[in-house]
């Protein structure tokens, strides 16, 4: 993209646009919905067990590049814990000490969007979740929508950064924006496709989640987090062929059959492992660079 000199040191003056978007100008004039991001599942699930997910901590992702962070809430005694599926089995600390480390490196990257995938699987009140984003601070950055947007209704990267607003958060179940209009119900605007793959149904785009529905006005999710089936129904991620399936041939296998399916390539592609294979190089591929 390319801009006036004399109005693009006017408008940055006047901080109305950012120099880039995400570390690229092209993307500051881009919809939010147009946009695709590189993924982490599971992001506070840090270590080298069978249930981690991730080898560099939500720190050390956001400093690669990735700017979408999938993570599961559980309640613990009353707190909203990090747990991946109990917090016996795998327990990251609060969900307040995660988003106040998020906000942190918000803090200091004035150009960058950030989004957020909360699991709720416990049913937790949603006013509880406002509660953790006021203690940590990060709701100063949280963007709220006017009403419920179609896919041509977001705002571009530049907006958001402009505006300040440059924090986008969904939930998976039990959003309800009436009562926190900024925390977003995640299969009002996406749709994802089979999550959890194993090697039978990994390269492949259908539609999942929501059941029946219609890939038209929807943001969309592509899970290409591998794993492995241990005993009947007992999957753990991959982390010996993270560097494969993080590669730009495996990821593009996946993504060429939805551009096919769908007319456009996915929002996220998600990623067990991100600090392995070519995770920030295929996400800028997907966009064009």
């Amino acid at each position: 993209m390319r801009y006036n000199i004399a109005f693009s040191a006017l408008a940055l003056a006047a901080g109305s646009f950012a120099a880039d978007c995400n570390g690229h100008a092209e993307l500051c004039d881009r919809k939010y919905s147009n946009v695709t991001f590189a993924g982490a599942h599971d992001s506070p699930f840090v270590g080298n067990g069978p249930s981690d997910d991730q080898f560099t901590s939500p720190t050390e992702q956001l400093d690669l590049g990735v700017r979408f962070f999938e993570s599961q809430t559980h309640d613990k005694d009353g707190t909203i814990q990090l747990c991946h599926t109990s917090c016996i089995l795998k327990d990251a600390g609060t969900l307040q000490d995660y988003l106040s480390s998020i906000k942190t490196w918000v803090d200091n990257h004035a150009n960058e969007i950030i989004t957020l995938l909360i699991t709720n699987g416990d049913s937790i009140d949603i006013t509880k979740y406002d509660d953790v984003f006021k203690a940590s601070g990060l709701d100063s950055y949280v963007f709220t929508p006017d009403g419920q947007l179609g896919l041509d209704d977001w705002p571009t990267l530049g907006d958001l950064i402009s505006s300040g607003n440059r924090v986008v958060v969904f939930m998976d179940y039990h959003a309800d924006v009436s009562k926190v209009p900024y925390i977003l119900d995640e299969f009002t605007y996406w749709f994802e496709t089979p999550f959890s793959p194993t090697e039978d149904n990994f390269i492949q785009c259908d539609i999942d989640r929501p059941s029946g529905a219609s890939a038209d006005g929807r943001m969309f999710l592509a899970n290409h987090n591998l794993n492995i089936e241990i005993l009947p129904d007992v999957l753990i991620p991959d982390p010996l062929d993270a560097a494969d399936t993080n590669s730009i041939a495996s990821i593009t296998s996946q993504t060429d059959i939805c551009v096919k399916n769908y007319g456009r390539n996915p929002n996220v592609v998600l990623l067990d492992f991100v600090s392995e294979g070519d995770t920030i190089k295929a996400q800028d591929q997907l966009n064009g660079f």
